[in-house]
C-alpha cells in the first residue's frame, strides 16, 4: 500500500463537483445537496467558464450553523454567511500521502482539488480514499487466502 500513497490525487478525486456561488441561500445549498446526493458543496467564484473555489459547505454545516443557530433568519441565509473557515485545498499533482496530511492537520475530511492556477478541478473526500484502501486491503487478503489454500493443496 505505500506505493499507492504516493498516487496523485488528481487519479482518485471526484471529478463531478457540486459547486455554487457565495450568494446562493443556505435553501438553495441544501437543495442542491438533496438533487445530487451529496453532502457538501464548493462555493466558488465563477471567471470566464472556470471556478475558483472560495469555501466549502457541508450538510453539518447547514445543520449546525444555520439551523440550530440562525433558524430565524433562515430564508436570508446565503452561503458567505456560513463559509467562515479559511479554505483548504490540495492539488491535483500532489500525492495521496500529502493530501491525507493536510487533511489531518487542518481537520477536515474533505478537500477541494485544484490545478496550478489555483482552479477547481475535483473534491477529495476521505470517504473516498477509505474506499480505494479498503479495495486495496480486500486484494491482500484475497492473496494471503489463496497462498494458503496453495499450500494445503499441495501439501495433500
Amino acid at each position: 500500500m505505500p506505493g499507492m500513497l504516493k498516487m496523485n490525487v488528481g487519479a482518485v478525486c471526484t471529478r463531478e463537483v457540486v459547486i455554487a456561488a457565495g450568494d446562493d441561500t443556505v435553501l438553495e445549498i441544501a437543495g442542491l445537496m438533496r438533487t445530487h446526493h451529496v453532502g457538501d458543496v464548493v462555493i466558488v467564484e465563477r471567471s470566464s467558464g472556470a471556478s475558483l473555489p472560495t469555501g466549502i459547505l457541508t450538510d453539518r454545516d447547514l445543520v449546525l450553523e444555520a439551523m440550530a443557530q440562525a433558524s430565524d433568519r433562515l430564508p436570508d441565509l446565503v452561503a458567505a454567511d456560513l463559509v467562515t473557515r479559511p479554505l483548504v485545498t490540495v492539488r491535483e499533482c500532489d500525492t495521496i500521502d500529502d493530501a491525507l496530511e493536510v487533511m489531518r492537520v487542518q481537520g477536515v475530511r474533505r478537500v477541494p482539488v485544484v490545478d496550478e492556477a489555483g482552479l477547481l478541478v475535483g473534491l477529495l473526500a476521505l470517504d473516498d480514499l477509505l474506499e480505494l484502501f479498503a479495495s486495496q486491503l480486500a486484494s491482500v487478503a484475497a492473496l494471503v487466502i489463496r497462498q494458503q489454500r496453495m499450500e494445503r493443496e499441495r501439501r495433500k
